[in-house]
């Protein structure tokens, strides 16, 4: 943001009053998606960051569909069941009962109903791409890299810059198989 104040000549409030306004405008996440498939594939993983101070753990929980590679649903919040069953509730209805690959993460175990749920270790091959979205977004969030200088000073930033990659990410997917097909 000290970038943007010096390129702009505004203060830091003028620039988090824009992010805030453009976060705002977006459109919600599942209208980004393309529509469900019969027999779809979801990959399960979650990123470790922190808000202020590497005490103050954020983990964010992502569902990515393995066809489309759009982030279907995502939760922020501690590596807990409650976390992941928030996760959890937000896919939309029609990826529900779709196969869901995970790594042993207890709380997977505990929220994912096992007939559609396989636990696999990455080594598997099964979590790639999710593991590769992750990649992308450490590349291009700072405040999701381990051992950084840039990282949030709020819950609300983190989860407003955070909101905003994922729909990016979406709509671009979405533009990308659209010109394909």
């Amino acid at each position: 943001m000290r970038g943007l104040e010096r390129i702009f000549k505004v203060s830091r409030q003028q620039i988090a009053i824009w992010i805030r306004e453009h976060v705002k405008s977006l459109p919600p996440l599942r209208t980004t998606l393309l529509p469900a498939q019969p027999n779809e594939e979801l990959e399960l993983d979650e990123a470790w960051s922190f808000v202020f101070k590497k005490t103050n753990k954020r983990w964010l929980w992502t569902v990515m569909c393995r066809r489309t590679r759009q982030i279907i649903a995502f939760a922020i919040g501690d590596r807990s069941e409650k976390t992941c069953r928030r996760m959890w509730k937000r896919i939309p209805i029609a990826y529900r009962d779709s196969i869901a690959y995970t790594d042993f993460w207890k709380a997977y175990l505990d929220v994912i109903p096992n007939h559609q749920h396989i636990a696999l270790g990455k080594d598997s091959g099964q979590t790639n791409h999710m593991e590769r979205w992750y990649n992308t977004l450490r590349q291009r969030q700072a405040r999701y890299v381990r051992k950084t200088l840039s990282f949030s000073k709020s819950e609300a930033f983190h989860h407003m810059v955070t909101k905003w990659f994922i729909t990016d990410h979406n709509m671009a997917m979405k533009q990308s198989l659209s010109l394909t097909s």
